[in-house]
């Protein structure tokens, strides 16, 4: 018998039974549903976005900090996370728009900053090698995946329309399929923070009117940082093919892949309102909100916006701009909390009224942060404690601590009691 046909025959019985925390030794009589929708239990999700194959260079832990996809798994099992989020590269794993197939692709170091997300260095990648890697060792641990894309990569601005991207998607589902990766699929997030926070050039092209111009300015920005005021979206036009790029999208899927449950991650922000998009046929609610958002917190004064979001090109500031985000968020605690109670309530409200559960992945306290002697990381553990609790007052189904749990953040990851206190927060009913 094949030993990875006889090892995942095994899973089959058994991954149902670890997702309900009995553990690999028990069996269970059957798959137990692990759809978004239909898995009542809470998951304490982890975002490892591109950064788990982009940082994975085996042998070299420096700057490749998931070069050993073992042991950041059970660390990550260890710290109480029962899900992740990655990037599966749909864009990539998929024929290109010439039909010819890449197993290959190489990602430049784009800049000599200090990287938060993905490649500290240049790496090429194996996509389709990668997945059927590391999908098998997350069932190995009884993780549940959400299946994600930012949708950036060599190539990618080739894929244009509804029909490119509806096809590489569903190519890719099919060789997950063919190679029996389709398990403990939690969701399928079509879209980071969609529409405006991913490198799919062509949408922001169509919203803005302007494809040419938006997707040279895309390119210029970056496709993955969340940006104050990121385009006038809420015109009738423009709100019309938000929703409706959206439906058509799960029209064309959700047909051929019943058993999985789709979705578009979501981010506040005023040019795109969120909101908009729980009437439509997405399976869940995936809202992503940060204190930072909020000017008691992220005031342009702090100088968080000009030197930690977008990264300066010196730290000479970090010190000044950690006591001043101290500062604000010891004076304006109160006030932050009742702002962020509120809009977690909307999401819930929203998430009973169209019958969708509801969660969060990326949160709670600042965007972007570095792992730097001068700053430190009491704003992400001290919201993350406060968003953990409030998640549980409004039904969160999913939660995660923070957008930092990599192990490219050291001081954060190793600090394994705080996981495991708020992720056994977030998973308690």
């Amino acid at each position: 018998m094949n030993p990875s046909t006889n090892r995942r025959g095994f899973l089959k019985q058994s991954t149902g039974a670890m997702l309900l925390g009995l553990g690999a030794g028990h069996t269970a009589t059957s798959r137990t549903a692990c759809g978004v929708r239909t898995l009542a239990l809470p998951a304490a999700i982890a975002m490892w976005d591109f950064s788990w194959l982009l940082r994975h260079e085996p042998g070299h832990e420096v700057g490749s900090e998931f070069a050993n996809w073992d042991k950041i798994l059970d660390e990550l099992v260890a710290r109480g996370y029962n899900a992740i989020r990655i990037d599966v590269f749909p864009a990539l794993v998929a024929n290109g728009p010439d039909g010819k197939l890449a197993e290959s692709f190489l990602f430049p170091r784009n800049s000599k900053r200090p990287q938060m997300w993905g490649n500290q260095f240049s790496t090429a990648i194996q996509p389709r090698r990668a997945l059927k890697d590391f999908i098998p060792r997350c069932l190995d641990r009884g993780l549940l995946l959400g299946l994600s894309t930012w949708f950036f990569g060599p190539g990618v601005e080739k894929i244009t329309g509804l029909d490119g991207f509806v096809r590489v998607w569903d190519e890719t589902l099919c060789f997950l399929k063919d190679n029996d990766l389709l398990h403990n699929i939690y969701y399928v997030d079509l879209l980071n923070e969609y529409p405006l926070f991913s490198g799919f050039k062509w949408l922001r092209g169509q919203m803005d009117g302007d494809i040419e111009t938006r997707s040279a300015k895309a390119k210029s920005e970056g496709v993955h940082e969340w940006k104050e005021k990121a385009g006038n979206y809420n015109g009738a036009a423009a709100r019309s093919f938000y929703t409706g790029f959206a439906n058509d999208a799960l029209d064309r899927l959700q047909p051929k892949w019943p058993d999985l449950d789709f979705l578009f991650s979501l981010t506040f922000n005023g040019s795109a309102d969120w909101r908009a998009m729980a009437p439509t046929k997405i399976a869940a609610l995936d809202v992503h909100y940060w204190f930072v958002m909020n000017q008691l917190l992220g005031d342009r004064s702090t100088g968080y916006w000009q030197n930690i979001h977008n990264l300066a090109e010196t730290e000479e500031a970090f010190p000044q701009v950690q006591a001043a985000l101290l500062k604000n968020w010891a004076a304006h605690k109160p006030q932050l909390i009742e702002w962020m109670d509120q809009h977690m309530a909307e999401v819930a409200a929203l998430g009973r009224q169209h019958h969708k559960p509801v969660g969060n992945t990326e949160g709670w306290g600042l965007i972007n942060w570095l792992d730097h002697p001068a700053l430190t990381w009491d704003i992400i553990r001290d919201a993350a404690e406060i968003c953990a609790g409030l998640g549980r007052k409004h039904g969160y189904r999913f939660n995660c601590t923070s957008n930092f749990t990599h192990p490219q953040f050291p001081r954060l990851w190793a600090d394994i009691a705080w996981h495991q206190r708020i992720t056994a927060k977030i998973r308690s009913t």
